[in-house]
């Protein structure tokens, strides 16, 4: 029940942010009269926010309860979007995106670790995956509704969609809240679980017998911030792993929102509505395969899987030079090949989402599990906010070829950092265990 509990907050959290995202910049921009650059600066505040947020959010994952974190991070991520909605001048509402970033964000790493605290082993990269799914969901569902109440004509036009963002947080955070009460847990059942343990967090992992990580609640204190991060870098899987990170993170999610669409309409010469078709198709494909790619994988790896994302989005990048070659000739090949595109994306995606944080939480230090994952939540968020200056840059300057070549590139390279942390965790097969206390370290 807990697990569905977390489920549901995702989605319901997801359907109130899917209201807002679509139509900030063009409420900043035109509507209120603040302009391209404070619309922009706002984008950029919220990242700002998301990137300090995660590794907070993190640390106090693991220093107290990650229910408390999850809940007070989801409050604060509807303050932010209320006061959007009251925000007068550019600053204020610059200030509002920040707050939003930083709520956000921080509840992600601790919802992680609830998952992987409340969940078994065997059934954690299908929550995962249903939790990925739900916020697809969500974020379609709050998008499509929110088209149909926003009015960007009127300075007040936003205010639906600033509510039902507040509204979603809050409900979200009652979710966590009630899942985190005790009524759940059954004496000797582990659902009141303390200790994580990685290596049973991914189904048909390379870790071996004794690799495992376990995180006892109150029985070490944690270490310092400088001594934690140490301790993380130490372990040559988790470099592998933050080299993976922030590849797939380049390889689409940072060009998802903006340089993906500005290609489309630069390059290609589509219409808006193919873009819409293009961000519905990626939904819909998540949605619709997601549960059946995770029972068809169960067996596999999870750096397996992670070489297969990097491989589907290679291919992705190829299909989308193959319509840049038609554009000209072929226009609504093109566009057919660039709505393609995102449905192959989404593919990958099926096996991203539910493969790559419990992956990490299985390599992390003893009692840094929330840490960890906030630290590679901001690697994956600080990287992909230089997505869209990357795609202005290089769209502006009329290089549409080196945008798409470099980004083969990335998704290449992906691809060789997932090879190389399979062999590193197949290398740790090959070895006794270590003792306890080596573990912290290996």
């Amino acid at each position: 029940m807990r697990a569905r509990l977390l489920i549901v907050a995702s989605a319901v959290a997801m359907l109130g942010w899917g209201t807002v995202l679509p139509y900030q910049y063009a409420y900043a921009a035109s509507t209120r009269g603040w302009g391209s650059i404070a619309a922009a600066a706002a984008s950029s505040l919220f990242s700002v926010g998301a990137l300090l947020a995660a590794p907070l959010g993190g640390r106090l994952a693991d220093r107290v309860s990650p229910v408390l974190v999850a809940v007070g991070a989801k409050v604060v991520a509807a303050a932010g979007a209320v006061g959007l909605g009251f925000a007068g001048s550019p600053a204020a509402f610059l200030a509002g995106m920040f707050v939003f970033g930083l709520g956000i964000t921080a509840a992600a790493p601790a919802q992680s670790v609830l998952v992987l605290r409340w969940v078994g082993g065997s059934d954690r990269r299908k929550v995962f995956a249903w939790q990925f799914t739900g916020q697809a969901l969500g974020m379609a569902v709050g998008a499509f509704a929110a088209g149909y109440v926003v009015d960007l004509h009127r300075e007040s036009g936003m205010w639906p969609a600033f509510a039902a963002a507040g509204a979603g947080f809050v409900v979200s955070a009652g979710l966590i809240l009630l899942a985190g009460a005790r009524r759940w847990g059954r004496p000797g059942a582990g659902a009141e679980l303390d200790v994580v343990d990685a290596s049973a967090t991914v189904a048909g992992s390379d870790l071996a017998a004794g690799d495992a990580v376990g995180t006892p609640v109150g029985e070490v204190r944690p270490p310092g911030v400088r001594q934690a991060w140490r301790l993380i870098w130490a372990v040559p899987a988790l470099r592998w792993t933050a080299l993976v990170t922030v590849t797939l993170a380049l390889g689409f999610y940072a060009q998802f929102e903006s340089g993906l669409p500005a290609y489309a309409l630069t390059v290609l010469d589509v219409r808006e509505t193919t873009i819409g078709l293009a961000a519905a198709v990626n939904c819909v494909v998540i949605i619709a395969l997601q549960m059946v790619v995770v029972r068809l994988t169960a067996r596999r790896s999870g750096p397996t899987l992670l070489i297969a994302v990097g491989a589907i989005w290679t291919l992705s990048w190829l299909v989308l030079a193959g319509a840049s070659a038609v554009a000209g000739t072929a226009p609504e090949l093109a566009a057919t090949l660039f709505v393609t595109t995102f449905g192959i994306f989404a593919v990958g995606e099926t096996m991203y989402a539910p493969v790559l944080n419990p992956l990490t939480a299985s390599l992390a230090p003893s009692g840094l599990v929330g840490t960890t994952l906030g630290l590679f939540t901001a690697l994956q968020t600080g990287f992909s906010a230089v997505g869209p200056l990357v795609a202005g840059l290089l769209l502006g300057a009329g290089l549409g070829s080196v945008f798409v070549g470099a980004h083969v590139g990335i998704s290449l390279l992906a691809v060789f950092g997932a090879w190389r942390l399979r062999a590193v965790l197949r290398s740790r097969r090959t070895v006794p265990a270590p003792a306890p206390e080596a573990a912290l370290v290996a």
